[in-house]
């Protein structure tokens, strides 16, 4: 997914995503006004966890399509077991991606066992997953602005 499709998808994704965001943040604050507290995700009414499933469908969609549908040989190795420079970005979007379907999957978890401290856990994997771009290293993220 190093092509301009493969930025433009997952963009345009994101862009559907924060408007389903949107305007469920602006429904629950002008229902509730004075009790109003932000969600890091949004149930639906018949399928509860419904976006965060659909999250980890499209980071798993998307991490087979950098590892092993999009390179050659569809193998993101060398013989020897080594990591090609050419195929550094493959694992750098394959991270990103992990790191989305980890917030997602630990997100449905966290609902379920609901610990006392599900609210600040659940926000705080939401922040390291849209927080991981500035710290990658200089020779994952140089290749590309994005």
């Amino acid at each position: 997914m190093g092509t301009l499709v493969g930025h433009v998808a997952p963009g345009f994704g994101f862009f559907i995503l924060g408007l389903w965001h949107l305007l469920n943040h602006i429904k629950l604050h002008a229902l509730n006004p004075k009790s109003y507290t932000s969600l890091p995700w949004f149930p639906t009414s018949k399928f509860k966890y419904f976006e965060l499933y659909l999250i980890m469908v499209a980071c798993t969609m998307s991490i087979s399509m950098e590892l092993f549908i999009g390179p050659d040989r569809h193998q993101p190795l060398d013989p020897d077991g080594t990591i090609p420079s050419n195929h550094l970005h493959n694992f750098e979007h394959s991270n990103i991606s992990m790191t989305f379907f980890m917030y997602a999957f630990f997100s449905i978890l966290l609902d379920k066992v609901a610990p006392p401290a599900q609210y600040g856990l659940t926000n705080f994997l939401a922040a390291v997953a849209f927080g991981q771009q500035p710290p990658l290293p200089p020779p994952l993220c140089g290749s590309h602005g994005g």
